[in-house]
């Protein structure tokens, strides 16, 4: 059982959210919580790899904080008073967008913050649809496609640049007074996500059309940038693999000539490795950023050693 096709399907949050004359207990105890006493523009942000494009932009000229705790499951996330107050008491919310985040609409409208600015890092980002094969595994999955589109740009270098740009220019919107490190700040990181992208370019068109399956959907975007192939077995990460999951994995490596096998970072499934032996493919993890470290430079440590796992399964 493979690739998920990832759940997030859920609608974005409204920038344009309405208050109500009646505060929340949350929305009430936060306005009653003076902000940061640095006097920094507060920014929070939802889940890793937009925590991590937000802070290199950011440096230490405002306070950056993360609502999703890396190693959570964003897809299916479920908000906290924490996260009300944490909404409530920032000047910036930025979000991946495409639908990713569907616990934020009711979250914010819950953190009743009139004066709270929305970056949404994916804007400009034309999204995919069936750019892989999805391979589904019962009709209950059909509400958990993506209806925006997958959400998963983060992971192509190019479309991390979008969003660093996208980010950069809210942050400059919202705290002008910084403009100079935000631009500086952001310049350094977009250089190193394109070298990041030359990197991938040289080393991945020497396996052209190389052919995987993997436990997430998260990676169609990287597979289309550089000539790659994904098949998707299983539409969001599961603890356990059923009997059709399985079959399906051994149905779509027969049926798209796969050369690999990947499941999430940290998962010790032994039904997976069992059945990689079966199939003869070694089994491998391919990182989607969605836990780790929270130093901006950790996005470039894991897609780097995605791209050595890339290359190593692909010859």
């Amino acid at each position: 059982m493979l690739v998920l096709s990832i759940t997030a399907g859920c609608s974005q949050s409204n920038p344009n959210q309405g208050t109500t004359s009646e505060q929340s207990p949350q929305a009430q105890e936060a306005a009653s919580t003076p902000s940061a006493q640095s006097g920094k523009t507060k920014v929070v942000t939802t889940f890793l790899p937009i925590y991590l494009f937000t802070k290199a932009v950011a440096g230490n000229v405002a306070d950056v904080e993360i609502l999703v705790p890396p190693g959570t499951e964003v897809h299916e996330y479920q908000a906290t008073p924490q996260n009300v107050k944490a909404i409530a008491t920032a000047n910036v919310l930025v979000k991946n967008g495409l639908g990713l985040e569907e616990f934020l609409e009711n979250t914010v409208k819950n953190a009743e913050n009139k004066k709270l600015t929305e970056i949404d890092a994916s804007i400009g980002i034309k999204p995919l649809n069936e750019i892989s094969p999805v391979v589904k595994t019962t009709q209950e999955e059909k509400d958990h496609e993506h209806t925006q589109g997958n959400p998963h740009v983060w992971l192509d270098p190019v479309f991390a640049k979008q969003q660093v740009t996208n980010i950069r220019d809210g942050l400059i919107a919202a705290d002008p007074a910084n403009k100079a490190t935000y631009e500086a700040n952001a310049a350094a990181y977009i250089k190193e996500l394109e070298s990041l992208n030359s990197e991938f370019q040289q080393t991945l068109q020497k396996t052209p059309s190389c052919t995987f399956i993997s436990f997430h959907d998260a990676f169609p975007y990287l597979a289309k940038r550089y000539n790659l192939k994904q098949v998707a077995v299983v539409q969001i990460p599961e603890d356990q693999l059923s009997p059709t999951d399985v079959q399906n994995a051994v149905n779509a490596v027969k049926k798209y000539k796969v050369k690999a096998l990947f499941s999430e970072p940290g998962v010790d499934n032994k039904l997976l490795s069992s059945l990689s032996k079966d199939l003869k493919l070694t089994l491998r993890p391919l990182d989607s950023l969605e836990t780790g470290e929270t130093d901006p430079q950790h996005y470039f440590k894991a897609m780097k050693a995605n791209l050595q796992t890339l290359e190593t399964s692909c010859k």
